[in-house]
């Protein structure tokens, strides 16, 4: 087992987009929406728990290569209809390999810091469809879902 020998990779602008979903039920939706947590912030709390997780990516994901990110943001969508969040991750940098992994991470602390910050209002909590949505950079080219 080893890390993937990328010295001989060019260096290019890479950036990749991940989202995912924390779906509630319709009376915890309406807590997050009215009185939000005793613990604080929670969309501010969850950006920031993103960020760390991208910047801490080979921290968490063996054999994953640090990375200096240039970007990492992390942003929230309420879908009302579906007493749903959607969490979006969007990773940029300069270097050598991709930085899909940071994303996913990024996404993946985000919905665990809202699921933990929202869990006093039972365990009905369902964190879902954590994917990869965009991609570029590198010699695969682009990818788009």
């Amino acid at each position: 087992m080893a890390m993937v020998d990328i010295s001989e990779k060019q260096i290019t602008k890479r950036v990749a987009r991940a989202e995912g979903k924390i779906i509630f039920s319709p009376k915890a939706y309406k807590i997050l929406l009215k009185q939000g947590s005793p613990k604080g912030d929670i969309f501010e709390t969850a950006k920031i728990a993103g960020i760390m997780a991208a910047k801490n990516t080979p921290s968490l994901i063996p054999l994953c290569h640090p990375l200096f990110l240039e970007k990492v943001s992390v942003s929230f969508e309420l879908l009302k209809s579906r007493s749903t969040v959607r969490v979006t991750a969007e990773v940029s940098a300069s270097g050598k390999t991709g930085v899909e992994m940071e994303a996913l991470s990024a996404v993946s602390a985000a919905c665990l810091t809202i699921y933990d910050m929202m869990k006093f209002t039972g365990q009905v909590i369902t964190i879902s469809d954590i994917r990869l949505m965009h991609k570029s950079g590198g010699n695969s080219g682009v990818y788009h879902r």
